[in-house]
C-alpha cells in the first residue's frame, strides 16, 4: 500500500469537518498556526493540505485573513462528460490542425499581438543561457552530449520532484529530450507495437492523437470530466473487453479540459495497470502552472514501475526552449536507445543554463508570478465571456474553472458545431481550436478550447467578442 502524508491525512480531516459542515460555508478556517499546535505538524503540511482543498474549489484564500469555507452561489455551468466510449479505431486527423499549426497558433485563439517587454523571470534565462552558451569552449564543444542528458540537471529534476512529493525519484530515472511531446513519443514507442490498442482521454490531447497516428496505434476513448479527469469504470469496462497495451493520462489539468484527478481515481488507475499489465504514459507538462496547488505527480504512487513520467518546460516556462524529459520506469534503457536515434544527443548549454536558472531559484520565482498572471488571466476569460458574449450563447455555455493549465473547454449547445465557425472566425482574424480536434470519433463538435495564456487587453477582448458574435450566428 502507498504511504499516506501527513498533509493527505489532515486534508481528509478537514474534508470530513467541510462535508458535516463543521464549519459553515463563509466561516473561516482554523488558522494555520492553530492547525500546527492542534495536529502537532508543520506549516508547510498545513499549507499544502489547505492549497489542494482551495484547487478543488471547496475553500478560499484571502489575503492577510486565512482561509474561508467557500460559500454556494450562482455559478457558471460546468461541462459534463460527454464523451462515449466506442471500440478501437485507428487515428486519423483533420486538416484543420495542420492549418492551426502553420499559423503558429496551438494556444493562440487570437490575433498575432507585437511582443512585449520580456518579464524579469525570462531575462534572468536568458542570462543564465547565454553564461552557459560562452562556457562551450576548446574541445567541450566538438562532443555530443551523453544520451540519458546533462546529469545536473536530472539532479536539479530529481530535487524539483522531491519537493512534489515523488519522494523516490533519483537523478538516474531522467533521460532528456527535446520536449514532452518527444518524450511521449518515446514512450510509446517503447512500450508498444504497431497495431496495439492505447487508451486516452476523451477529450483528450490532439498532439497524442497525432502521435498515435504516426506510430499506426489504435486508439480507444475513455470518457473524461472537466473536473475528475478520466472515468475509471469506464476505463475498467474497456479493459475487460479489449487487450489495451498502454493508457495515456494527464492527472494534473489536462488539457484541454484542466481537470484534476483525485486520489482515489489515481489509486484504481494503478491498481487496473497492475491487473491488466498496462503501461501508464504520464504527461505531467501543465502540474507546475497549478494556481494553488502543484499536485504530486501520479509517479509518486507508482509500486510497480509502470508509470513513463513525461514532462517539459514548454507550458510552464517558455516553448522556445525545447527541452523535456523523461522518467522511463523499466523501459528505461530501451529509451535511451531510441532516443539516440530520433535525436542522438540534447543541446549541452541549453541544459547547463537550465539547469542554473532551476539551481539559483530563478525557476520558482517565475512560476510563483507566471501561476498569479494566469489565475487573473483565467477569471478575466470567464468575465468577458460572461459580460460580452451575445446573452443566450454566454447563458447556454458550459465553462471549465480549472486551477491551472492554461485554456478553458467550453460545451455549446449540441446542435452547434464549432469545425464549421473555424473558416468564418479566421475570416476575421481569429484561430479558435475546435472540439472536434480533441477526439478521433467525430465527437465534441459542438466544443471549443480557449486559451487564457495571454493578457487580455483591448486588442484581444474585441477578438473574443466577435469571436461570440461568429459563434451565435
Amino acid at each position: 500500500m502507498p504511504r499516506e502524508y501527513r498533509y493527505q491525512k489532515l486534508e481528509k480531516w478537514l474534508l470530513k469537518g467541510l462535508q458535516e459542515q463543521r464549519w459553515p460555508p463563509g466561516e473561516r478556517l482554523p488558522s494555520i498556526r492553530d492547525l500546527c499546535e492542534q495536529q502537532q505538524i508543520s506549516k508547510a503540511t498545513v499549507l499544502h493540505a489547505y492549497q489542494r482543498l482551495e484547487a478543488l474549489g471547496l475553500i478560499e484564500s484571502r489575503p492577510k485573513a486565512g482561509y474561508f469555507v467557500l460559500k454556494p452561489g450562482k455559478e457558471t455551468p460546468k461541462p459534463r462528460t460527454t464523451a462515449t466510449m466506442l471500440p478501437p479505431r485507428p487515428v486519423s486527423l483533420s486538416d484543420v490542425f495542420a492549418d492551426i499549426m502553420s499559423r503558429s497558433a496551438a494556444f493562440d485563439i487570437l490575433p498575432d499581438l507585437q511582443a512585449g517587454e520580456p518579464s524579469p523571470g525570462i531575462t534572468a534565462l536568458n542570462r543564465c543561457l547565454s553564461r552557459a552558451l560562452r562556457s562551450q569552449r576548446g574541445d567541450r564543444s566538438q562532443y555530443y552530449d551523453q544520451p540519458a542528458g546533462d546529469p545536473g540537471l536530472r539532479e536539479q529534476l530529481a530535487l524539483h520532484y522531491h519537493r512534489r512529493g515523488y519522494y523516490h525519484c533519483k537523478a538516474e530515472h531522467f533521460c532528456i529530450t527535446s520536449g514532452c511531446q518527444h518524450a511521449m513519443f518515446l514512450a510509446l514507442m517503447a512500450c508498444c507495437q504497431r497495431g496495439d490498442i492505447v487508451a486516452v482521454e476523451s477529450p483528450g490531447f490532439y498532439g497524442v492523437l497525432q502521435m498515435l497516428e504516426q506510430l499506426e496505434l489504435r486508439v480507444i476513448e475513455i470518457p473524461s470530466s472537466p473536473v475528475h479527469g478520466m472515468d475509471m469504470d469506464a476505463l475498467e469496462n474497456a479493459l475487460k473487453q479489449w487487450p489495451i497495451r498502454a493508457c495515456v493520462v494527464s492527472p494534473a489539468y489536462a488539457t484541454p479540459s484542466g481537470a484534476l484527478m483525485p486520489d482515489s481515481a489515481r489509486k484504481k488507475l494503478l491498481s487496473l495497470a497492475e491487473e491488466h499489465d498496462l503501461a501508464i504514459v504520464e504527461d505531467d507538462i501543465y502540474a507546475d502552472t497549478g494556481f494553488v496547488q502543484q499536485p504530486d505527480p501520479l509517479k509518486a504512487l507508482d509500486q510497480d514501475n509502470r508509470v513513463i513520467l513525461c514532462s517539459s518546460f514548454s507550458k510552464s516556462l517558455s516553448r522556445d526552449l525545447r527541452l523535456g524529459w523523461i522518467d522511463g520506469a523499466r523501459w528505461h534503457a530501451r529509451i535511451l536507445r531510441l532516443k539516440l536515434v530520433t535525436q542522438l544527443a540534447s543541446s549541452r548549454y541549453l541544459q547547463q543554463g537550465v539547469c542554473e536558472f532551476i539551481r539559483d531559484g530563478g525557476y520558482r520565482s517565475y512560476l510563483k508570478r507566471q501561476r498569479l498572471e494566469l489565475r487573473n488571466n483565467r477569471d478575466q476569460l470567464i468575465h468577458l465571456i460572461q459580460q460580452h458574449w451575445p446573452k443566450q450563447l454566454s447563458k447556454t455555455t458550459r465553462i471549465s474553472q480549472p486551477n491551472g493549465g492554461l485554456a478553458l473547454w467550453l460545451e455549446l449547445d449540441n446542435h452547434q458545431d464549432t469545425l464549421s465557425c473555424y473558416q468564418q472566425a479566421l475570416q476575421q482574424g481569429i484561430v479558435i481550436t475546435p472540439g472536434a480536434l480533441f477526439s478521433v470519433s467525430g465527437q465534441h463538435s459542438h466544443c471549443l478550447r480557449l486559451s487564457f495564456a495571454h493578457h487580455w487587453d483591448d486588442k484581444r477582448t474585441q477578438a473574443l467578442t466577435q469571436l461570440g458574435q461568429v459563434l451565435n450566428a
